[in-house]
Order: structure tokens, then sequence, then C-alpha cells
């Protein structure tokens, strides 16, 4: 039974940059994707954070967001995620505030705890891993700038923030899915390669959730790499760009720009490279119609999910275009004509 089509289908861009082209490019790359993904009937389109990684031109999210938001009309926008630890709680409000006011009731505010990729890009953010030990209370601090200001600045309000309701979301990393539960907010997990810990935390996220006044009960957003392509072949070809990237980085500590697949086919790797390479083409949800279909009606039905974020990335454009396309395709999703669009 193909149950894809009973939930909401959504687009994660991380502006991955690639061989041969600049971040500007990535950028705008990003702002012609969220275009592309409200005219195909996608619900939501969010932008991620990274700092001093080459091979990602978004490091600010909201900035990103309020482009993406200024070219679409219709599609919901917002960032998955801005990495809490990285910034004051107020100011993230405030960012917030200014996006609902100047796009209200299409701004969602997807907040994770990841601090820096390595220790200088967070020693050069002022911030160490242990930061993340205090997500939970920034995000509490956060939310409440949104109805009134938390108790621990009296007399201090957060504007425009103040009083408008910006949907919250959780990126599970780590503790994540816990801080969600106990927060009663929707929460984001990923990824699909790793279903048994996958499903183990939207157990535990159900079981211990608290309902609140964002959330009333549970709601789970499953994200991960979802390709779909003519052929399985086709489907493996544009894997194979990240899945070098993944093991570049986990091999050098660097994550770089996309390569061609033909440029990735031609590496001579190390025997550790080759095993991280081929690790990351595994597991995914990835193929012709017909079996992305019944993988990630599996998926759907084992976790219970309420939307899947789709967070591919691969170098040639056009092709992830068209994977898009396909995926909108066979969940039934309501394109828009040009004339709507």
């Amino acid at each position: 039974m193909n149950t894809v089509a009973a939930v909401r289908l959504s687009v994660l861009d991380r502006s991955r940059t690639r061989e041969g082209a600049d971040p500007a490019g990535a950028l705008r790359d990003t702002v012609r994707l969220a275009r592309e993904a409200e005219a195909l009937g996608y619900h939501r389109f969010w932008v991620s954070e990274h700092h001093g990684v080459p091979g990602v031109a978004g490091s600010a999210p909201t900035v990103l967001a309020a482009a993406v938001a200024a070219a679409t009309s219709r599609i919901r926008v917002g960032t998955g995620g801005v990495m809490l630890p990285n910034h004051r709680p107020l100011v993230v409000a405030e960012q917030f505030g200014v996006l609902e006011s100047l796009f209200p009731g299409r701004i969602d505010m997807g907040l994770g705890r990841s601090v820096g990729f390595t220790d200088p890009v967070r020693r050069a953010l002022g911030h160490d891993k242990k930061d993340a030990d205090g997500f939970a209370g920034q995000l509490d601090e956060l939310l409440g700038w949104f109805t009134g200001g938390p108790d621990e600045h009296p007399g201090v309000h957060a504007y425009p923030a103040e009083g408008l309701r910006v949907p919250p979301f959780v990126l599970a990393t780590g503790e994540g899915a816990t801080v969600a539960a106990r927060a009663g907010l929707p929460l984001v997990i990923g990824d699909l390669r790793g279903r048994e810990r996958l499903l183990a935390a939207v157990d535990a996220y159900r079981e211990g959730f608290r309902p609140s006044a964002w959330a009333e009960r549970p709601y789970v957003v499953v994200a991960g790499t979802v390709v779909v392509a003519g052929t399985e072949a086709a489907a493996r070809r544009l894997l194979v760009p990240e899945a070098w990237s993944m093991a570049y980085s986990r091999t050098h500590g660097v994550f770089p720009p996309l390569l061609p697949p033909e440029r990735v086919a031609a590496l001579t790797m190390t025997a550790r490279e080759r095993e991280l390479y081929e690790s990351g083409l595994s597991g995914h949800v990835a193929g012709t119609a017909e079996q992305v279909a019944r993988e990630l009606s599996a998926v759907v039905a084992e976790s219970g999910a309420d939307e899947v974020l789709v967070t591919t990335s691969t170098y040639e454009r056009d092709a992830l275009l068209d994977s898009f396309r396909r995926l909108a395709g066979l969940a039934g999703l309501a394109s828009l004509t040009s004339a709507d669009a």
C-alpha cells in the first residue's frame, strides 16, 4: 500500500557548493529550488546552518529563509535548523519575529543543538561541545521571548517576536528527542539509514511527550535522502557526490564541495575512504518510482510519521529537480499550474 500520499512532503536544502561553482551560485540555486518545490506542491522548504564548511554556503539560515520567503508565496519556509547554542535566544527570537512579521503564517522555527563542525570552528564561534548540554534551557528561554519575556530577564521584551506564534521544531541529535518530548514540541529526526535507532527514538519521544501551548500531540517529521529516477543506476548516480563528500570529511576533517559522479569514479581511494564511501551509498530510499513508493511507504508505516523531510543533495541540479518531480508525482502532490505559480 502506498502510504506516502497520506503524509506531508517537505524539502531541506543545505545550499551545497559544487566543484567549479561559487557559494553565491549555491545560494541562488537554493532560492530557485524553493520556487520549484512550491510549484510542485511540497509543504515546506527549510534551509540549514553550517559554519566554516567549504561544501556548504548556507551559514546564515534566517537571512537565507528571508530570501526564500520573498521569492515564494505559498510554501512554508523555515530552518532545519538554527543551532541554538551558537546564538543568544533573544536574538534568535527577534530574527524569527521579523520573519513572521514580514511573511505571516508561513514561517517555521527549526532548532538544533549542534555546535560547529570542528574544534577550530567551535573556537571561532566562541563555544565548545559542552555548550550543547544547555540546549533545553536555551530552548525554554527562546520560547519565553514569544510569550512575554523569560523570568530571568524582567523588563526586557523581544520585539517584534512577542505575541507572535512561530511553530518551533526540535532537530533530534543526541538528546534532542528527549528535549522535544519534555517541551511538547514537534520532532524532526533522521536519517533514514539508521532505521532501528530512528524508530526507538520516535517511540521514546511519543511515550515521553507532554502536551504544551505549542503542540497538543506528538508530531514526527522523519528526514533523510530520497532519490527517484528512471532506473536504479540513475538513482545511485545521484547519491555518489554526497557519499564521497561524507567519506572525505570523515577521513580529512573537511567537508568539500560536491564533485561530478565521473570525477568520483576516477578517484583512487584508500581502503578507509572506500569503506566510508560505499557505506554512504547504502541505506537511502533510492530507486525507481515503484521502489521508492514501496520503501518510503514502509518508513512511514513503521514510524507513524506525520511528515517526510527530503534532504537530498547532489552535483547535478537538473537531475535533483527531476527526482523531486518524480517524488511529487508518486505522492500525488497538487502541482500548481504555471499561471498559479
